[in-house]
């Protein structure tokens, strides 16, 4: 946790610095000295000093430097509070008494003792994550948490409170609805959040932010908010790094590995994160239609080798001058096979099998610039990011059709292009007492889908070619956008507001040959979002937030591509060129207190939905027992829901962290042109126990529980995930050797009931449940030097927290 603290109390030490107008002395005071450990006697770089007035109001402080040393200028001759603040230490407090007599104080050597409990209102347990409140956002620094050892980023969001993973659907949750935008380092990708996420092992995240209420320096996409995700990188002198392998066990084995290396000297630092996986994942699945006696049995295998590569280099040129340049490497090869048999009165009518081969390359390039303009907070940064997708597919559907023994062979060729350039120019600048920030920004997206489907048919040994269609989709995408951001503390209570103008335009065009159609799709929007945030601050252990966004949900690719997608022998997807955006009105409200042995926080939320997006399912005229999935705007919708997340240790050797939510949403779909809406209300539940048998030694048990679902068109049954893992300190405690068991009692499956636009009943049953044995090692070190640099995500001001 330590060396993630620099870069969060330089920013703590500009915000509370501002000049006393009102005081007629001169500032001519100087305060100096000197912090250590107070075991290890090892000097504390990154220690934020805080000066206050007798009304214990913040005017003035500093940070110690790479050799602990601090100097602290400029203070008025008067009697001055100290408080001396470094997460995992208990916090100083000193007077100090300056006058002309008596103008500078060295107070020579300071020790600080660690604390296992509270400090500046964050609770920090050895190896377990930890979540600090902002004004904006949640942030959880990913600890050495058992669960969490040898699983993806994806499997990792299953630890986060208010986030749900959907491991069937391959969909993300935050706060009840999928309308959630992930980020990586604050960047978006190209590729679905659950690919990117399953190639991204947990190992290399250093955070996870969940901003469900983003201000108006953020792009405003996603009606729920935005799940950015922080990879690691160092800032330690010297070069340093750490290793993790481990292997996983179901029903098939999966490796994995991962190296993060990084080196700095002088005024350059260069990292490297590479990741690696094999794995073969099953899926079951049947469907059951009682009205006719059909029967549909689905058997996927999804086999994939990916490769993660985030390589960067920091130039520090001086004091004011900052260039920074990275690039990611996204590398995945697919193998998917579905096996299919439908049943109707016990007897076969139909067979498929289709065997899918997809590669994915996702490139991305980012450079970055930031000039200080003084010593004060003023800052300038321009950053440019690039990404270049490609997922290039080749599919190979077989059918037979029974009485008639017709057999079907069709090979698809399908190209997946995409291409996105993002350009930011912030400013910042520290003014009246608060911040203010205004940007640019422009995002263009360019995409380009095309499939080109041939069939055979082969009826008794006679064998017809044909080509069914060669369907291409152009879509492109252009956002211009501006904002002002400003925030400000009083005494006890903290403001930020902003507005944000975006400018829309986009330009689609579908074409197919063997149809001879070409439909155009242009739209175009000017549209405002402001943000609003209140954090009051009741004591140093209570504190209340208020916030508001407004959001949008723009159509996707898929949702507005007429282009026809198989999904299974039953099924078809098609998108609706005329749908339009969703927008939402957010509003929360959260409680936070902290305890003497843990903290406890409250919340709730409020989102109304103008042109909701839902689905369309209809039965397919050609085939009655197909039906056809699309997308359609319906009238607002409304939802809620309240909140509960806590942590606890009541002694030395046990913690744990209980989290419950409750949410009620509005669901509408068209079936069978026959409007539907359904209020569902979703239950969850999750407890982690975490037990320190000895110094090297550690246990977790955890529950995941989540309660029944309705929507317009399918209801699902609750399910309960049990987990338990182990731990053990090797190597002088620089290595450690894991071993997890997840669904110990094989209690994820997804069982599921319908009535429209068919009466049928199923269950989804993944290969989740599993053990896995994994080893991690850490190696090199050196003193902390941090990088003043702002992240673009990750700069507000800090909140109350806890662990996770």
């Amino acid at each position: 946790m330590k060396k993630f603290v620099p870069l969060i109390l330089i920013f703590l030490s500009l915000s509370f610095y501002a000049k006393n107008k009102k005081k007629v002395i001169k500032n001519i005071g100087v305060f100096t000295g000197k912090i250590i450990d107070s075991k290890s006697k090892k000097t504390l770089p990154y220690v934020n000093i805080v000066c206050k007035d007798e009304s214990n109001a913040i005017f003035s402080g500093g940070i110690t430097d790479a050799q602990g040393n601090f100097l602290i200028e400029q203070l008025p001759l008067k009697t001055i509070f100290i408080e001396i603040q470094f997460i995992g230490y208990k916090t100083i407090k000193r007077t100090i008494e300056l006058s002309e007599n008596q103008p500078k104080i060295d107070i020579s050597i300071i020790h600080l003792e660690e604390e296992s409990n509270t400090l500046d209102e964050v609770i920090v347990l050895s190896e377990t994550s930890t979540i600090v409140q902002k004004i904006d956002r949640k942030v959880i620094h990913v600890g050495k948490d058992l669960a969490s050892a040898g699983t993806n980023s994806l499997q990792l969001l299953e630890n986060i409170p208010s986030v749900q993973v959907d491991f069937s659907a391959g969909t993300i949750n935050l706060r009840g609805n999928n309308n959630v935008r992930v980020l990586i380092d604050g960047k978006p990708s190209n590729l679905s959040p659950s690919k990117l996420l399953k190639q991204i092992p947990a190992a290399s995240i250093k955070s996870v932010e969940l901003i469900t209420n983003p201000s108006a320096k953020q792009n405003p996409e996603g009606m729920c908010g935005i799940i950015n995700f922080i990879l690691k990188k160092n800032t330690t002198i010297g070069f340093n790094g750490s290793i993790n392998i481990g292997v996983e066990h179901s029903i098939n084995t999966r490796p994995t590995a991962s190296l993060d290396l990084n080196y700095r000297k002088g005024k350059v630092n260069v990292y490297a994160n590479y990741s690696f996986d094999i794995g073969k994942f099953e899926t079951f699945s049947f469907f059951d239609r009682s009205d006719k006696d059909l029967t549909q049995d689905i058997n996927y295998l999804d086999n994939s080798t990916s490769n993660y590569i985030k390589a960067g280099v920091d130039f520090y040129i001086n004091k004011k001058n900052t260039v920074s340049f990275y690039t990611s490497q996204n590398i995945a090869d697919t193998d998917f096979s579905v096996d299919t048999e439908v049943i109707e009165n016990n007897n076969q009518i139909f067979n498929s099998t289709n065997f899918a081969q997809f590669d994915i390359n996702e490139q991305a390039y980012n450079i970055d610039y930031k000039l200080d303009l003084d010593d004060k907070g003023q800052n300038i940064e321009f950053e440019i990011n690039y990404t270049k997708t490609t997922s290039p597919e080749n599919d190979f559907i077989k059918e037979t059709v029974n009485p008639s023994s017709k057999i079907y062979n069709y090979t698809n060729t399908i190209t997946n292009n995409s291409d996105t350039f993002l350009a930011n120019l912030d400013y910042t600048k520290p003014i009246s007492g608060g911040k203010l920030e205004l940007g640019l920004e422009a995002r263009i997206q360019n995409t380009f889908n095309n499939i080109i489907t041939d069939q055979e048919v082969e009826i008794v040994g006679s064998l017809t070619s044909t080509t069914r269609g060669n369907s291409t989709f152009n879509y492109d995408r252009k956002i211009y956008s501006g904002y002002v951001n400003y925030s400000k503390k009083f005494k006890k209570l903290a403001f930020q507001g902003g507005l944000r103008l975006e400018h829309f335009i986009v330009d689609g065009l579908f074409s197919n040959t063997a149809q001879a159609t070409i439909e155009p799709y242009n739209d175009a929007f000017l549209t405002l979002y402001p943000s609003a945030y209140f954090t009051y601050y009741v004591s140093d252990k209570n504190e209340f937030q208020v916030g508001y966004s407004r959001r949008v949900d723009r159509p996707g690719v898929t949702q507005v591509s007429t282009i026809q997608e198989w999904t299974s022998p039953l099924t078809t997807s098609v998108g609706n060129s005329t749908l339009q955006p969703q927008f939402t009105n957010s509003f929360e409200i959260n409680y936070t207190r902290n305890i003497k042995k843990g903290y406890l926080s409250f919340g709730t939320f409020y989102r109304s939905t103008k042109d909701k997006i839902g689905r369309i399912v209809n039965t397919d005229l050609t085939n009655e027992n197909r039906q056809i999935l699309s997308y359609a705007n319906y009238e607002n919708a409304d939802s809620y829901g309240f909140e509960f997340s806590s942590s606890f240790k009541p002694t030395s050797w046990w913690s744990f962290r209980p989290s419950t939510n409750l949410y009620i949403q509005d669901s509408q779909g068209l079936i069978n042109n026959k409007h539907e809406s359904i209020k569902n209300t979703l239950f969850s539940a999750r407890v982690s126990n975490n037990f320190k048998a000895t110094k090297k030694l550690s246990f977790q048990l955890s529950s995941v529980y989540r309660g029944k679902s309705e929507g317009v068109q399918f209801k699902t049954k609750p399910y309960c995930v049990i987990n338990a893992a182990a731990q053990l300190s090797v190597l002088k405690g620089n290595g450690a050797i894991s071993l997890r068991g997840t669904d110990i009692f094989d209690g994820y499956k997804l069982d599921f009931s319908a009535t429209n636009p068919f009466t049928q009943t199923g269950e989804f049953t993944l290969e989740y449940s599993s053990v896995y044995l994994g080893f991690s090692y850490n190696f090199g070190g050196g003193k902390n030097r941090a990088r003043n640099r702002k992240h673009r995500e990750n700069n507000e001001t800090q909140g109350s927290g806890g662990v996770l």
